[in-house]
């Protein structure tokens, strides 16, 4: 906010820099930005349809404060509104969100991008929505920023759904699906073993996944690197000396993870291109585009002419 300040006590016979680190000058934005907020609370609470308004044009601005304004953050959670996966149109507060909380949930889990209809259809989201898991959509750049900074609600942390393992396991399904049986199990185990060896240095992991139900691969950042999406505003702004190697999930209940996993010993050259064409589909999944397109082309001519024949 700005505006003009009207003070008797402030002195005017020295420079504008003097005035601004005036204690005075401090105490009176203190006080004009704790009314502010009060009164943008009361709004809220009076009135949430006026107040979705005053979000949607400056709420990236408000979460701006989340960031680097310590002493405000409690307040400031109170306020923020989120388009999430149960929202529909309207906006969520956190205290809605904790509201609905699932049985074994222990995180306020949120995906990060920079289109809101993208983020809707992510498969990092597919595991949360069959447990009943709110997700918070976050599309803004400063999302990506405050949600690094140790925010936490009510003594829950914020957990990004792309980002190291899902910890899904011990919240219930809505449907519970049967068990598979254990020679498919044993089949997937080498398959993904396969794809380690192929895609070596490409990635820094391949593993089953907890979170997808209807895809068949999707890429999450390691546990302790940054989110992908931030790793990409970094990226694009020339402050990132490397990026992380992602960790490629497969699902193992997924047909096709099941069929190439149950290819014959004589059909290497067609799990080495599939190794390859799973990470480019994860990757295109990802808002990413294939590391080698012509590569990429070619190995699905072979596999195309392969179905073919």
């Amino acid at each position: 906010m700005r505006g003009l300040v009207d003070s008797a006590d402030l002195p005017l016979n020295v420079s504008r820099e003097m005035i601004q680190e005036s204690p005075i000058l401090g105490a009176i934005k203190k006080g004009v930005t704790s009314r502010v907020l009060s009164d943008l609370d009361k709004l809220a609470q009076n009135d949430p349809a006026a107040y979705a308004k005053i979000w949607e044009t400056f709420g990236p601005v408000l979460k701006e404060g989340l960031y680097d304004d310590f002493e405000r953050r409690g307040t400031l959670l109170g306020l923020v509104r989120f388009k999430t996966t149960a929202s529909g149109e309207g906006w969520r507060s956190l205290k809605e969100y904790v509201g609905a909380l699932r049985e074994n949930q222990t995180a306020l889990y949120y995906v990060t991008g920079s289109d809101l209809a993208r983020l809707e259809t992510s498969p990092q989201l597919e595991g949360f929505r069959a447990r009943g898991v709110e997700v918070l959509l976050l599309p803004d750049a400063v999302d990506s920023f405050w949600v690094t900074a140790g925010v936490e609600y009510e003594g829950k942390p914020f957990k990004s759904v792309t980002q190291g393992a899902a910890d899904l396991a011990l919240i219930p399904l809505v449907e519970p699906k049967s068990e598979s049986n254990a020679q498919t199990s044993e089949a997937v185990t080498r398959f993904i073993a396969g794809l380690k060896a192929v895609l070596g240095e490409q990635v820094s992991d391949v593993r089953a996944s907890e979170r997808l139900t209807e895809s068949a691969v999707c890429l999450v950042a390691p546990e302790s690197g940054l989110d992908r999406q931030l790793e990409r505003i970094l990226a694009r702004a020339g402050q990132l000396g490397s990026a992380a190697k992602p960790i490629l999930e497969l699902n193992p209940q997924h047909e096709l993870i099941v069929a190439l996993a149950n290819l014959g010993e004589d059909e290497q050259m067609l799990r080495e291109d599939a190794a390859h064409l799973l990470l480019d589909e994860a990757k295109i999944l990802d808002g990413e585009l294939p590391a080698d397109p012509r590569a990429f082309s070619q190995r699905l001519a072979r596999v195309m002419q392969r179905c073919a024949s």
